[in-house]
């Protein structure tokens, strides 16, 4: 099974004074399995949206989701799992407010979890998403 690599991008970082390179897609199909890259306020041309707004955030990291799981052959109502990282409790209710619009009759397994920090401070949520493109 040849697994189908959706925007493929090199991500450079520098930490404590090195400096590293590696590949990665923002979404990877394999058969009809589909896992998306956690999504957050930057959107797929690198802008970053909703600073201090977690809802607008969700809703741009659930925009963009749309967007790759389409371009993976893929929809919305593929999804099966995600996971929700929150960095404060109190954006509970204003991002799930926007996966609940994003997700209706959905019905995805979810866990939701409250952590220390995201790769960049600005960012106040995260989403990773796991779909199975169903079968006719």
């Amino acid at each position: 099974m040849t697994h189908q690599r959706i925007r493929p991008y090199e991500h450079k970082l520098s930490h404590n004074g090195e400096d590293f390179e590696y590949e990665l897609a923002m979404a990877v199909r394999a058969g009809n399995r589909v896992w998306v890259r956690g999504q957050t306020g930057l959107d797929l041309d690198g802008h970053f949206n909703g600073e201090g707004d977690a809802a607008a955030q969700a809703d741009t990291a659930m925009r963009c989701t749309d967007i790759l799981l389409r371009e993976a052959g893929a929809s919305l109502s593929d999804i099966v799992k995600t996971t929700v990282y929150l960095t404060d409790r109190d954006y509970r209710v204003p991002v799930f407010s926007v996966l609940a619009r994003w997700l209706t009759g959905v019905r995805p397994c979810q866990t939701g979890l409250i952590v220390n920090g995201l790769a960049r401070p600005e960012m106040l949520m995260e989403i990773d998403v796991e779909a199975v493109i169903a079968e006719s």
